[in-house]
C-alpha cells in the first residue's frame, strides 16, 4: 500500500508551480517536506487532496497502485486521504461534534450522516481533554472563534477520531509556541501509531525535534532539490537554505 507521486507538473491559474515532483508514502511512515516561503509546499498537499484549481499538467498521483489524479476529494477523503489545514476557514452553522459525526458515518457507510453514535461522542471528548481543547468547542461552529491554536487542535482531533490512512498536514506548527508545538507533535504521533503515513510540511524543523521523520525531502521553486533522512532537517535548523538558494546553488 502506497500513496505515490510521480513526475507532478502543477499549475495554479495558468502559472506553473510545481515540476516533475516524485514522492512515496507508506502506511506508518513519516515524511517530511520542507522548504522556504513559495517553495510549493501547500500545493503540493492540495493537489494531493484534490483541492479544485490545482491544475495537474504532467504526473500522476496513485493510492494503492490505482490512479486518482481526477478522482474527487471527497473520494479520496473516504478511501482515507486526509487533509490539516494550514489555516483552517469557519464553517458557520456546522457544529464541530456534527461534521466529525457526519463524516464519520459517511465512512462506515451509513444513510443517515447525522446518526449519533454514543462510543464516537465519547471518543471526541476524551480527545477534546487529550488535546488541551475545551469541551465547549465540540458544540460551537467549526473554527467560528477558535484561536490559532484551538484551530490546531480541532483539526487533529477530527483525523485521530476518523483514522485516515494517509494524513497530510500543512504546517501543523506555524504559529503556536513550544507547547503548543508538542502538543500536536504528540497528536501527529498518536495518528502514526494508528497506522497512518504522514506527510508534514514544515518551514521549520522544530517539530521535527519532536516527532522524527523517517525521511525528509526538501523542495525549491516546486523542485525537490535533497533527499535525507532526520539529519537533513536538523542541519536546515542550524544553516537554513543558502545552501539551495544562495548564488552557485543552481535553484
Amino acid at each position: 500500500m502506497t500513496l505515490e507521486v510521480r513526475d507532478l507538473h502543477v499549475a495554479v491559474s495558468g502559472r506553473r508551480i510545481l515540476h516533475g515532483v516524485t514522492l512515496s508514502l507508506r502506511p506508518g511512515e513519516t515524511l517530511a517536506i520542507m522548504g522556504p516561503n513559495g517553495s510549493g509546499k501547500s500545493t503540493l498537499l492540495y493537489t494531493v487532496m484534490g483541492r479544485p484549481g490545482y491544475s495537474v499538467e504532467k504526473g500522476f498521483i496513485k493510492l494503492d497502485g490505482e490512479d486518482i489524479t481526477s478522482t474527487p476529494p471527497e473520494e479520496r477523503s473516504l478511501r482515507g486521504v486526509m487533509l490539516a489545514f494550514q489555516d483552517p476557514v469557519p464553517v458557520p452553522g456546522v457544529k464541530l461534534a456534527t461534521l466529525v459525526t457526519a463524516a464519520w458515518n459517511k465512512r462506515r457507510g451509513s444513510r443517515d450522516l447525522a446518526r449519533p453514535d454514543p462510543r464516537l461522542s465519547m471518543e471526541l471528548r476524551r480527545l477534546a481533554r487529550e488535546l488541551g481543547l475545551r469541551e465547549e468547542l465540540l458544540y460551537r461552529d467549526v473554527n467560528l472563534g477558535f484561536s490559532g491554536g484551538e484551530k490546531k487542535r480541532s483539526e487533529m482531533l477530527q483525523l485521530i477520531a476518523l483514522k485516515p490512512r494517509y494524513a497530510l498536514l500543512d504546517e501543523p506548527d506555524s504559529g503556536l509556541d513550544v507547547d503548543g508545538v508538542k502538543t500536536i507533535a504528540a497528536a501527529a504521533e498518536r495518528l502514526r501509531e494508528q497506522g497512518a503515513g504522514l506527510l508534514i510540511v514544515t518551514h521549520y524543523a522544530r517539530i521535527l525535534r519532536f516527532i522524527e521523520p523517517d525521511r525528509v525531502v526538501v523542495l525549491v521553486g516546486g523542485r525537490v532539490v535533497d533527499e535525507g533522512g532526520p539529519e537533513l532537517a536538523h542541519r536546515i535548523d542550524r544553516e537554513g537554505y543558502r545552501r539551495y538558494t544562495g548564488p552557485g546553488s543552481g535553484s
